[in-house]
């Protein structure tokens, strides 16, 4: 008995200090983009693609008040109720952080002072944005207005605060393979880096496991609306028959073939895509048509 709970003891240790390591945030890259010269118009154009607006400026605002990134817009889900955070570069956002330090939140989900951030921030898509775009969107954020407004703090309760937890989270759910395996021209891979990574399609049109994570079989398939209201579409072509024109004309005007209207949150998707290069657009409809 004694040799058996001695052994069980050694077990747990080495379980537990595997499961220590495996949970540890990402380390940072001091070296990150160095050779990058920042592009504020493409600083400008990730913006606008990757939504951060549309999460961080505050729930009322418009026009230009929206480029004040103030945050305050509650996120409810299973799990609690996330806040999306000041992200202006004053004392009460992203003041004082670095280039470094930004890429690995924007792409690795880990703060400055090495704590895991909530996947509510989606940078499991994010991680496939390249170090230019990531540097550029820096150095965009940073020319906006500043905001002294605090950051409101998440409503998550037990075990869901404790953040260590989050890294065995990213280890079974921050998959740095793209869905679309193989995008065979530059249309198809422009699409796949817009959708999978900086317009985070999947994040609303994938169903999530029980643990959060989004079910890749089943992407862009389809989710329950975490409003609670309704449900968000099946996106692929067994359930859409539009054509990539139809696609191309909804992005940029918010109207169906059927001359319905957009609503709901993707009112703010199509209003950011409307922004972006027609080809762009192009990219996005020749994506979806090839899925699955």
């Amino acid at each position: 008995m004694r040799r058996f709970l001695a052994a069980a003891g050694i077990g747990g240790m080495v379980v537990a200090v595997a499961l220590w390591v495996i949970s540890a945030p990402a380390p940072l890259s001091t070296g990150y983009a160095e050779a990058h010269t920042t592009d504020a118009d493409n600083g400008a154009a990730v913006f606008t693609a990757a939504g951060c607006a549309s999460c961080h400026a505050a729930p009322d605002a418009a026009g230009e008040a929206k480029l004040v990134l103030e945050g305050g817009h509650a996120f409810e889900s299973d799990f609690g109720t996330f806040y999306a955070p000041n992200i202006t570069y004053g004392p009460a956002g992203i003041g004082g952080w670095t280039l470094p330090e930004f890429a690995r939140a924007v792409t690795q989900g880990v703060s400055p002072k090495g704590a895991h951030y909530y996947p509510a921030f989606p940078y499991t898509s994010y991680q496939h944005m390249t170090e230019g775009d990531v540097s550029d969107l820096f150095a965009y954020v940073k020319s906006l207005p500043v905001s002294e407004v605090a950051s409101i703090p998440h409503d998550v309760g037990f075990p869901f605060n404790i953040r260590r937890a989050l890294g065995l989270w990213k280890a079974l759910y921050a998959t740095p393979d793209f869905v679309m395996a193989d995008a065979p021209n530059p249309e198809l891979e422009r699409g796949r880096y817009i959708v999978e990574g900086l317009a985070h399609c999947g994040e609303c049109h994938t169903p999530r496991t029980a643990l959060g994570g989004l079910d890749r079989d089943a992407w862009l398939t389809g989710a329950p609306n975490p409003s609670g209201k309704g449900r968000i579409p099946n996106i692929t072509p067994a359930a859409l028959d539009w054509s990539e024109s139809d696609l191309i004309y909804y992005f940029e005007s918010g109207l169906t073939p059927d001359y319905d209207s957009v609503g709901g949150s993707m009112a703010a998707v199509v209003d950011n895509l409307a922004k972006l290069p027609e080809s762009d657009r192009a990219a996005i409809a020749a994506y979806l048509k090839a899925l699955p």
